[in-house]
């Protein structure tokens, strides 16, 4: 069984959770429901969940103000929130689960199982909720899902990135490379508002690294650490505009 708590300052919305849970994850038992930051960790403390539900924003507090109570975080988050543009932005980027209002019951029911089909060892909800409670001052740090769990790194240490089927090869500075089990598509809506620029079907780039660009129909760059990259004919006028 997995022990939940659902924390929401809007009965409707715990009752919509509650519902879902009961009526589609039969191998969910709700140990409790709390109306904001102290009743929500009261409530963690006492039942000790393996999944926490949690609003962003409560009458006495935010999610990040529970959060930071905790000297060690043991369990899983799925955020159920309204939409919050930064807050979602820094939850993407430390590779939390979350499900927008109103929530729907298919999108709940996948959250839960990928938090089910998740070994012990490849959870790290600790490191995921550090990254995310120093990304919600700043972005500048990434979850990267692995085939062994997550890697943490900082978004200026990723020279480029390149995808390997339906994964993503990220190349970082001092020789580092890790395969990320996620697309190179869902990387560049990621990383588009930061340094990154799409230059091929292929190639992501952080822009901070391009030493030179060599012309031709789409022509090339070189990398700082000596990768030549093609750029696309199709992504030329978007690098040189961002370059620029």
């Amino acid at each position: 069984m997995i022990r939940c708590a659902i924390i929401d300052d809007e009965r409707e919305s715990r009752s919509v959770v509650s519902n879902i849970l009961t009526g589609y994850c039969p191998d969910v038992e709700i140990a409790g429901e709390a109306e904001g930051v102290g009743s929500g960790l009261t409530l963690i403390q006492k039942t000790l969940p393996d999944v926490v539900f949690l609003d962003i924003r409560m009458a006495d507090g935010t999610a990040f103000d529970l959060l930071e109570k905790f000297r060690e975080i043991t369990f899983q988050i799925i955020f159920v929130t309204a939409y919050d543009q930064y807050a979602i932005q820094a939850i993407r980027f430390s590779a939390i689960d979350y499900i927008l209002k109103p929530v729907d019951p298919g999108q709940l029911v996948a959250a839960v199982d990928r938090i089910r089909a998740l070994a012990p060892e490849t959870k790290q909800s600790g490191e995921r909720i550090s990254a995310l409670l120093d990304n919600k001052k700043e972005i500048d740090r990434i979850a990267l899902p692995t085939l062994n769990g997550f890697n943490f790194v900082k978004l200026a240490d990723i020279v480029r990135c390149e995808a390997d089927n339906n994964y993503t090869l990220f190349y970082l500075t001092e020789g580092k490379k890790f395969l990320v089990t996620r697309t190179l598509k869902e990387y560049e809506n990621l990383l588009k508002e930061k340094s990154f620029v799409r230059v091929h079907q292929s190639h992501l780039v952080n822009l901070n690294f391009v030493s030179s660009y060599i012309k031709g129909e789409g022509g090339s760059v070189i990398m700082e650490d000596g990768t030549k990259v093609e750029v696309s004919r199709r992504k030329k006028e978007e690098f040189l505009r961002r370059m620029l």
